[in-house]
Order: C-alpha cells, then structure tokens, then sequence
C-alpha cells in the first residue's frame, strides 16, 4: 500500500516535459525547475491576479445584489403573512424559495465561471513557460526536467529556473529565491480560494 502511495505522488509530481537526448551515448543529464514559481515570476501573473479579482468582484456584487433583494422580500413576507390571503401568501412562499433556489444556483455557477476564467488566464502562460522549459533543456543539454517538488535532493546547477527566466525575458537577479520543494503554492489558485470563501460567509 506505502509503495503504490509513493508511486502516485512521484507520477503525480515527476514532469518529464521531453527527451532530448541526440544520440545513445549521450550522458543523462537532469534539471529541474518549478513551474509555479517561474509563473510567480511573470509579469502577466499580476494581470492574471488583477483580471481574477475584478471578476470575483463583480460576482460577488450579483450576488449581494440578490441576497438584498431576497431580504427584502423575506421581510415584507414576515411582517404581512398573518394579515395575508392564503393564495397571496402561498405565492408569496413560492417566490421565495425560487429567489432562494436562484441564489445556490448562482453560487454554484459563479464559482465554475471563475474557475473558467482562471483557466484561460493561466493557461496560456503555462504553455509559453512549457515552451521556454523545452527550449532551456534542448539547448543546455538536459535529457529529463523535473519538478522540483519531486526533488529530494540535488546539486544548484541543475536548476534551470534562472535559464528560464531568462528566456521569458526576466531578469533572475531580480526575482525573490527559488522556493523549497514543498513550499509552492499556484498564485493563481489564491483568488479562487478568497473568493470561495467569502461567498460561504454571505
């Protein structure tokens, strides 16, 4: 059971973007990098989190924007249902279970649409860094990359980062250190996560 474990996360975690070995007795050579931190890195990572905010938002304002309405609606049910006809009281009741059913409804979409735009924000960018990691490995001569959060142990020259970087058009002696294996987080996932959050509290 331990060994399928540790297989899952090795398969899970090992990124072998491509081999590019030119001949059979060509050395193996090894780099690694991590593709979270290079993205960290970017300048669209800023636009990304820019773009991914101000489309939280503006779910979110929809969706405070119903829960007043809902409220208000609710309050006016409470303070004439006794005064009420049965007819005008039961359609009362069904309207609002249908603006409540509307809200669950919107929360659920609205989390799935910003899920979307995440997606076709960071995806582009994950295949350009893609790109410039094969480019790296071809051109250094590295047969496999791997995630460093694969990584256990490793000399410093095997991180590519700083080649990739460079090829992406930034300036490595300007960027914040490498971060621990273990240690990366998607920056990207971050507003996601805020904005999960705040609509569990409404």
């Amino acid at each position: 059971m331990m060994n399928k474990i540790k297989l899952l996360v090795v398969a899970f975690f090992l990124i072998s973007f491509a081999s590019f070995a030119q001949s059979n007795d060509q050395p193996l050579k090894i780099g690694y990098t991590n593709v979270e931190y290079i993205l960290l890195q970017l300048p669209e990572s800023k636009q990304i989190e820019s773009d991914l905010k101000t489309h939280s938002t503006q779910l979110e304002n929809q969706l405070k924007g119903k829960y007043a309405e809902y409220e208000a609606k609710l309050q006016a049910y409470e303070k004439g249902a006794a005064t009420m006809d049965k007819t005008i009281r039961e359609d009362k009741e069904k309207e609002l279970m249908n603006m409540n059913n509307s809200i669950q409804e919107f929360q659920r979409t609205a989390q799935m649409s910003l899920q979307q735009k995440e997606k076709s924000l960071v995806d582009p960018v994950i295949a350009k860094i893609d790109k410039a990691i094969k480019e790296v490995a071809k051109e250094s001569g590295y047969t496999y990359v791997i995630s460093n959060q694969a990584l256990l142990a490793g000399p410093e020259d095997g991180d590519i980062s700083p080649l990739v970087l460079k090829k992406l058009g930034v300036d490595p002696s300007k960027v914040q250190q490498t971060p621990e294996p273990a240690a990366s987080t998607p920056a990207a996932t971050k507003p996601a996560t805020s904005t999960k959050n705040n609509k569990k509290k409404n």
